[in-house]
């Protein structure tokens, strides 16, 4: 049991290390950053998050749904 802790414990380590190479190795390293408006690619096909996607769409389409009520 103890060798299955041990490996699985080294195996987690060595993940994240190998993950972080730039975070933990480059002056200044930082992650990416995953979200999809932030990708300079998509930004230019004109893909955008669902987030802001939804939120233009409210801000430019008024619902006339009679049940709609704002929540403040």
């Amino acid at each position: 049991m103890w060798n299955i802790l041990l490996f699985t414990t080294g195996f987690l380590l060595l993940a994240v290390l190998l993950l972080g190479i730039k975070v933990f190795f480059v002056k200044g390293g930082k992650f990416p950053n995953p979200h999809i408006g932030d990708s300079k690619p998509l930004r230019e096909k004109g893909i955008m998050c669902a987030v802001s996607t939804d939120a233009q769409e409210r801000k430019s389409k008024p619902t006339n749904d009679k049940n709609f009520r704002l929540i403040k």
